[in-house]
């Protein structure tokens, strides 16, 4: 099969979006299809940047990687957006593929040049709802009222779930959304999978990595690590993590707070670290390539993620399938993941409640096993070996159905 996978967001942007495209793109390839991801171009700036190296660069691609030429985005530096002259060059480099299927993953302009294409060609359309953006948008352009960006961001949304031939949720939460948004299609429960690559466990470089987080931050050997994973953004609510450090401190002051990720928000965490007199016990490592992150989850005691917008919870997955034990705030894509306490705790979003959990798996060691053991089997369920037939499953409804309306049968 030949798949158009549509995103707005790919490396080396970093999200839940471009994990996801990049995941099912490498298995889908490895399985026997063709894919070719369209996506944006990215300036040279930002290619050079430590999250673009050379294991990630499209040529070491298993698939083919289609960059659209694009413009800068005046309110976030990290996005960019298709130039106005792009149709023919798409419509010129997408027919010499001959897709035969086209899953939109964005909802911006290079999710509509795919819905464009996908009618154009008269081609079944997959679109996978990933983002509450009637959430999200206040976060992008914050001097529009609440409600503006709300409307805006609903519509958005349901502009690709009225044209889409099949419908895709990560979680059953959005798929309550898509019915509360009066789409009447029925969608697939379908969470991004995560690969067994990216489990693989070498002790010499586990070695290595700790040896070099220790020469990095040499304050943070013998101190019991609470570990974030992810972009360093102010939806993902980490100023939160540094309450709760502070609260652990007052019983163990023997730990510290590891952000692994990059983000338009890190320079302010870190002032405000150094505010509450945080800085000994505060650590942020950058960009860290997906392959080096199961040593980080392997080395730390406990994984801490307060994020309330999350849709799918990739992150918490990861840290489960690696043993690491997860105390989460239970909202959204989080509650979906844990569905209660298992592989760890989900709480309500209380500094005091957080750090109390946290603190239960620091201390009780044989609590932190049980955990552990539970985490492992838990994630299991999200192993992209046992979700990709159920992609591929979703292409065939989708050519199903656009056969049947393709010729009236």
């Amino acid at each position: 099969m030949k798949i158009a996978m549509f995103t707005d967001a790919y490396f080396p942007r970093i999200n839940g979006v471009s994990v996801s495209v990049k995941s099912y793109a490498t298995e889908l390839s490895r399985l026997g299809h063709e894919v070719c991801v369209v996506c944006l171009e990215y300036s040279q700036e930002q290619q050079k940047s430590s999250f673009f190296n050379e294991k990630e660069s499209d040529a070491a691609a298993p698939f083919k990687i289609l960059r659209i030429p694009s413009l800068s985005v005046v309110f976030s530096k990290e996005d960019r957006m298709v130039r106005l002259n792009t149709w023919h060059y798409l419509k010129k480099n997408l027919d010499s593929f001959e897709p035969e299927i086209i899953h939109i993953n964005t909802e911006w302009s290079v999710g509509y040049l795919g819905s464009i294409y996908a009618r154009h060609r008269k081609l079944p359309c997959v679109f996978t709802f990933h983002t509450m953006w009637e959430d999200y948008l206040a976060n992008y352009v914050p001097f529009l009222p609440d409600v503006s960006l709300r409307k805006i961001g609903v519509g958005v949304v349901k502009y690709y779930l009225k044209r889409a031939d099949e419908i895709i949720a990560p979680t059953q939460r959005i798929a309550s959304v898509i019915y509360r948004y009066g789409i009447e299609k029925t969608p697939d429960i379908l969470p991004t999978g995560i690969s067994e690559e990216k489990l693989k466990y070498s002790i010499k470089r586990a070695m290595t990595v700790k040896s070099y987080l220790n020469s990095k931050f040499p304050e943070i050997k013998g101190k019991k690590i609470l570990l974030y994973v992810g972009r360093i953004v102010k939806e993902k609510n980490c100023g939160f993590l540094l309450d709760v450090l502070k609260k652990v401190h007052e019983k163990n002051k023997k730990t510290a707070l590891l952000f692994v990720g990059n983000g338009p928000y890190i320079e302010e965490l870190k002032e405000k670290a150094a505010g509450m007199n945080l800085n000994d016990s505060v650590f942020f490592t950058g960009y860290i390539s997906g392959e080096d992150l199961v040593y980080f989850y392997r080395m730390a005691g406990v994984f801490t993620f307060p994020s309330k917008t999350e849709t799918q919870g990739l992150v918490t997955v990861e840290a489960m399938l690696s043993g690491l034990p997860v105390v989460a705030i239970g909202e959204l894509g989080t509650a979906d993941v844990m569905q209660g306490d298992n592989g760890g705790f989900m709480v309500k979003d209380d500094v005091s409640e957080f750090a109390g959990r946290v603190l239960e798996l620091l201390e009780n060691q044989n609590l932190r096993k049980q955990k552990s053991l539970e985490a492992k089997n838990w994630g299991a369920k999200w192993k992209m070996s046992a979700l990709t037939p159920k992609l591929l499953d979703c292409y065939k409804k989708a050519a199903a159905a656009k056969f049947s309306e393709n010729t009236g049968l």
